[in-house]
């Protein structure tokens, strides 16, 4: 399986905000974060509920890629959406009409996290939805 060619991390990234000092994203810290149990977390992102009560699972490369995925869109639109939490809200319940009324949270499920971050960067130079 290739790998993905990883994005790079801009400065006032919230993917930044939660990395521990090995790189990896700190899920206790980022569960806080949000106000969230590590189930909740696991469940908006995509991944088992158990996956994050387990130390091995919870930094696995897969693990890892969800949850700054997850991060990076909801870092993306904090600023127009007034903080992180109402990225969140955004990330979660904003029907995007680009990909028929589904959610950036559903988009990134299903493994389409690239498709939602070039729509973001197409709004973003004022594409239209």
């Amino acid at each position: 399986m290739a790998q993905a060619e990883k994005a790079p991390i801009e400065a006032g990234s919230l993917v930044l905000t939660y990395m521990d000092r090995a790189g990896r994203i700190a899920v206790n810290e980022l569960a806080d974060g949000f106000g969230m149990s590590k189930s909740q977390l696991a469940e908006t992102a995509g991944l088992a509920r158990e996956t994050l009560y387990r130390v091995e699972r919870s930094r696995a490369q897969r693990t890892q890629g969800r949850l700054r995925e997850m991060l990076e869109i909801i870092s993306r639109v904090s600023d127009w959406a007034g903080g992180k939490e109402q990225a969140m809200a955004w990330y979660r319940a904003q029907p995007l009409p680009a990909f028929g009324g589904r959610t950036a949270e559903a988009l990134v499920k299903d493994g389409k996290a690239a498709a939602v971050r070039d729509y973001l960067d197409h709004m973003a130079v004022g594409g239209f939805a």
